[in-house]
């Protein structure tokens, strides 16, 4: 090998590892940020004293913004560019952090839930930017491997982020809410007022590393994909018209809608679900974690399994059985075993995406774009299903366990998809 083409092959794989370690650490970003709804939840509902189904709005509000920013996330990157919109990204959302401070300083839930919907926005439109590097930056037959790798970056910053924001403002809550009972209305106030100023600093940390990282990635020798993209777009072909003529896609619009429900519904609401189980929040701030740490497993197991044992249909059925088993027990269990089960959910839920992505985007050839935007919008199950979990748990009849039921039919319909949802070509039955 010529002493010109080593150099060209060492600078093509310099280049290729720090494009993955930059589109890495945006991944860890995506986890950090979203993951922290775990801790938001119980925190708002004390500080802001609020319902379950008012804590529950903290989902809502970050959630559909996926729904809200999908196709405009499109616009906005056809005019910036792949690289500079992953930059725009992580400016709106340190904007969204900063909306912190005046909420804090206010106590005041509207604004918390603004800037949870800013972040949000910033996440979609970073999410759209970044998740086609994870395939074009490298060989395609390695990509399901790099797409992997960026999941476990992804819920590994998720593990870590409810305990590192748990241990700043759940830290003596448990006391707190014991003193608030004998307080009257006007100390009761300012031990409030004092719960929610603890969200400040960690806000502020957040949005001045987003800003930092946004000027880094605007910065950096990051590949231009877009044009990559748009010849891999022309090169395809499809006879079909009209997105209406893939009924398999609507079907996965609604599975992944479902299973970002469920998973946020695992994730999101077991800390205050421990609490409800009667464990402290020193104790229960942990709980998140679980699930996190399971889906990481189940990540390993896709890399492992995933074609070479099982295929991803097969893989995404047997795992949609799992995530009932898990429910059932959970729902008819206590203590450990119960918590215990509904963090084996991560694990569960930790083949869905890869699996339901393909099989819902599998020939649309020119309507790939819109197609994977409609799948964007369908993240607003973290949305809607965690809202009436929440709306659940405040009837006296049904309570914070029993609310776990609506993850069951969901499960289900994921089951069908991967045995028959996603075959289905056209909505006409064949004679």
């Amino acid at each position: 090998m010529s002493k010109s083409k080593l150099k060209s092959n060492n600078k093509n794989n310099g280049s290729y590892i720090l494009s993955i370690t930059i589109i890495g650490i945006l991944f860890f970003i995506f986890g950090f940020v979203t993951w922290l709804n775990a801790t938001l939840i119980p925190y708002l509902r004390i500080s802001c004293e609020l319902t379950n189904f008012e804590s529950f709005w903290v989902t809502f509000a970050f959630y559909i913004s996926y729904f809200v920013m999908a196709l405009p996330s499109s616009a906005v990157l056809k005019k910036t560019g792949f690289k500079n919109g992953m930059s725009l990204g992580l400016i709106t959302m340190a904007v969204g952090a900063l909306i912190f401070i005046p909420a804090a300083m206010t106590r005041t839930y509207g604004l918390f839930l603004t800037g949870l919907f800013v972040q949000g926005a910033g996440l979609a439109i970073l999410q759209t930017a970044s998740n086609p590097y994870v395939t074009i930056i490298g060989p395609i037959e390695s990509a399901a491997k790099r797409i992997s790798i960026m999941g476990v970056a992804n819920k590994f910053a998720g593990i870590l982020s409810p305990i590192i924001l748990g241990a700043v403002v759940l830290e003596g809550i448990d006391d707190l809410v014991i003193k608030l009972a004998d307080l009257d209305s006007v100390s009761k106030t300012i031990e409030l007022d004092a719960l929610a100023t603890k969200a400040i600093l960690p806000y502020v940390i957040m949005a001045v590393v987003l800003v930092v990282l946004g000027g880094l990635v605007r910065l950096s020798p990051l590949p231009d994909v877009d044009d990559e993209i748009e010849e891999n777009d022309n090169k395809s072909k499809n006879e079909k018209t009209s997105l209406a003529q893939f009924p398999y896609l609507w079907l996965g619009v609604l599975c992944i809608f479902l299973y970002v429900g469920v998973e946020v519904i695992a994730v999101d609401t077991l800390i205050s679900y421990g609490n409800f189980l009667g464990f402290d929040f020193s104790e229960a701030k942990f709980f998140a974690s679980f699930t996190l740490g399971a889906m990481i497993v189940g990540y390993f197991v896709g890399i492992i399994a995933i074609p070479h044992f099982i295929s991803q249909s097969k893989a995404l059925k047997y795992f949609a059985i799992l995530g009932v088993i898990f429910s059932i027990i959970a729902i008819l269990t206590n203590g450990y075993t119960s918590i215990l089960m509904i963090a084996a959910l991560g694990f569960a839920n930790s083949i869905m995406w890869p699996a339901i992505w393909p099989l819902a985007i599998d020939g649309l050839g020119k309507f790939m774009k819109t197609g994977s935007a409609l799948l964007i919008m369908g993240i607003a199950g973290g949305a809607i299903l965690p809202l009436l979990y929440g709306y659940l748990s405040d009837v006296d009849s049904i309570g914070s366990q029993q609310a776990y039921w609506i993850m069951v039919p969901c499960y289900i319909y994921i089951l069908y998809f991967a045995t028959k949802g996603h075959k289905l070509k056209s909505w006409k039955r064949k004679k």
